[in-house]
């Protein structure tokens, strides 16, 4: 329990961390990856060079210090970003380092408005936000270890099989090392996958999306390719994997965590729009429905550049010609000679209105995945739709960022 002189310091700071939070989250990353070079091995050097991290954990910083007298309300962002350190094996030992390195930045950035009670204040307000996460983390570990075929740490792999989807995004087909169980998992979670490519000085981690339902006797993830977005970090992993893994080599893996899953047991209408590699927790949903809720009406969106850009188009096709209550659609930004879509450009409110019933959109649920234009675009056309924001369900590729303008 804080003190109330503790809780009035906090939140004396926040109109500071609205405005100089990312400055103070950037100084952070600087000095802990300065004093503690092993954490390298954990975090997500592409998002580091990008600002993407810092702005994310600028954000989450933000809301604790406005929630701290009510930290009950930030619960579903702690679950939220729970699932990401379970899945990069984030332990209770990091959080000290954690802690101890957000001060010093505090500092450094605000340097003599910190003064020593505020810096003693938000140590002891630090306390009480780790201990939640540590809780709830506890909790997903102890849930992944324990359930059937479940583990801790990382799993050894091979992969069964390599398959080219598209011109940019290969699926790779996943059987445990072990030949042991695979556990189950929601229709929409991630397997973070462990490597160390040739002339990396770090293990580098990534979140794929599981692109199939459970279960299968293979986990799949369908991986998109990133080039040239930066020469240090970006696309190192994915470039990896297209490049240098190859049928019966091993890989490492976490269990599946994530929690942009499918809403099941209902008997509302189902809309799932992607844009890009967006697509593979939707078809993990797509796969879940067609088999275990068949009488739910689906309309499955995808876009993409072209026909060339376009993975899986004909498992789509399939799964929605083996069932009367699925319908797909194709919006090809540039289609090129011979490209069959349904809609040419870019998806809008408009062609999303004329394209489904107006009692459809008032009653779904709606998940949506893409670049973060693509998700910009779609929120403001869900709003325009009068989508209410209970039955919006969008997940980022990467630390959380915002859809509404500012």
């Amino acid at each position: 329990m804080l003190r109330p002189r503790t809780i009035e310091l906090v939140k004396a700071t926040v109109p500071v961390l609205a405005e100089r939070g990312p400055d103070i989250t950037k100084r952070f990353y600087e000095l802990m990856f300065e004093r503690h070079p092993e954490l390298l091995n954990i975090f997500n050097h592409a998002n580091q060079r990008q600002g993407r991290q810092s702005q994310a954990l600028a954000n989450a910083v933000y809301a604790a210090a406005a929630n701290i007298d009510r930290l009950e309300t930030i619960i579903p962002v702690v679950k939220q970003i729970g699932h990401k350190h379970r899945a990069l094996n984030i332990r209770p030992e990091h959080y000290p380092i954690v802690g101890e390195h957000l001060l010093l930045a505090i500092k450094d950035v605000l340097g003599d408005a910190a003064t020593d009670d505020i810096i003693q204040a938000w140590a002891e307000a630090y306390g009480v936000i780790a201990d939640a996460f540590i809780s709830v983390e506890q909790e997903m570990y102890q849930a992944a270890a324990n359930q059937e075929g479940g583990w801790e740490g990382f799993r050894n792999f091979i992969v069964d099989r390599k398959v080219k989807e598209s011109d940019v995004i290969t699926s790779f087909y996943l059987k445990p090392a072990d030949g042991g169980v695979l556990p189950a998992y929601l229709p929409g979670q991630y397997l973070t996958v462990r490597v160390k490519p040739a002339g990396q000085d770090n293990f580098h981690l990534r979140h794929y999306s599981l692109s199939h339902a459970s279960g299968q006797d293979t986990y799949r993830i369908s991986v998109k390719r990133e080039d040239g977005l930066d020469s240090g970090t970006a696309g190192v992993v994915s470039s990896y994997l297209h490049d240098a893994v190859r049928k019966g080599d091993a890989l490492e893996a976490t269990a599946p965590a994530g929690d942009f899953t499918l809403r099941t047991g209902a008997s509302s209408p189902v809309i799932l729009l992607s844009g890009g590699v967006g697509l593979t927790p939707m078809m993990s949903m797509l796969h879940t429905l067609a088999k275990h809720e068949p009488a739910r009406d689906v309309y499955f969106v995808h876009a993409a550049q072209n026909r060339r850009m376009h993975a899986l188009r004909e498992e789509v096709r399939t799964v929605t010609e083996a069932n009367e209550r699925i319908r797909s659609f194709v919006c090809y930004e540039r289609p090129e000679a011979g490209d069959a879509c349904d809609h040419q450009g870019f998806i809008d409110e408009a062609w999303l209105a004329a394209t489904m019933p107006a009692d459809v959109w008032q009653q779904a649920d709606v998940y949506f995945c893409g670049p973060v234009p693509f998700m910009k675009a779609i929120y403001r056309a869900l709003k325009g739709l009068g989508v209410s924001a209970d039955r919006i369900h969008y997940e980022f590729f990467g630390p959380a960022g915002a859809l509404e303008e500012a």
